[in-house]
């Protein structure tokens, strides 16, 4: 790659590894359609684990970059990824994969739910997805969290994870664990 000169404002000026728009759509593609409903655990595997494009550092710093922006934060990290290692054509690339399949999925989801919402499979499917996606939730903030500074790690103290699991009354699968958790959190917000 040629050196950059002064007043450039190409985004592919920035550090990092350049990638090609159609490697991008293919990514956030994959991201999309992985982690419907719940996409940073996948953004961080695909783009950290997998392709290496960034460093587990270089993740966490954008998406507390994108987290001070307007907008949903992964769309906003795909956004910035993209302009950042193909410019506009990796901005474009990063929107469509990212956007493209869902909405696609979401129309076709709603003309089936339409059909056949009266079915009890149906219904009782929907209700149990709700614990898989705590479960998720739950596993990309501890991974997350290992290259933060010690001093700002969550400690995954038992009050903390009894009053977390109440956030998901469906995953809780009795009333009696119900109960049980709910006299956890209020003994934890007691003392």
């Amino acid at each position: 790659m040629p050196p950059a000169q002064s007043g450039s404002t190409d985004a592919t000026d920035a550090t990092g590894p350049r990638v090609r728009a159609w490697d991008i759509f293919l990514a956030f593609s994959q991201i999309s359609l992985s982690g419907f409903g719940g996409v940073l655990f996948w953004s961080r595997y695909v783009l950290v684990e997998r392709r290496r494009w960034l460093t587990e550092q270089e993740f966490v710093e954008t998406l507390a970059m994108a987290q001070m922006l307007p907008g949903p934060n992964v769309f906003n990290l795909s956004l910035m990824f993209g302009y950042r290692h193909a410019g506009w054509a990796g901005l474009s690339a990063a929107i469509v994969g990212f956007l493209g399949w869902p909405f696609l999925i979401v129309i076709g989801i709603g003309l089936l739910y339409f059909r056949y919402q009266h079915l009890a499979l149906v219904q009782h499917g929907l209700s149990g997805m709700s614990a898989a996606a705590v479960g998720l939730l739950i596993a990309n903030a501890v991974k997350m969290a290992s290259v933060l500074p010690r001093r700002w790690r969550w400690s995954f103290h038992p009050r903390w994870s009894r009053s977390c699991s109440c956030a998901c009354p469906r995953a809780i699968p009795t009333r009696r664990s119900a109960a049980r958790c709910a006299a956890a959190w209020r003994r934890s917000r007691s003392g």
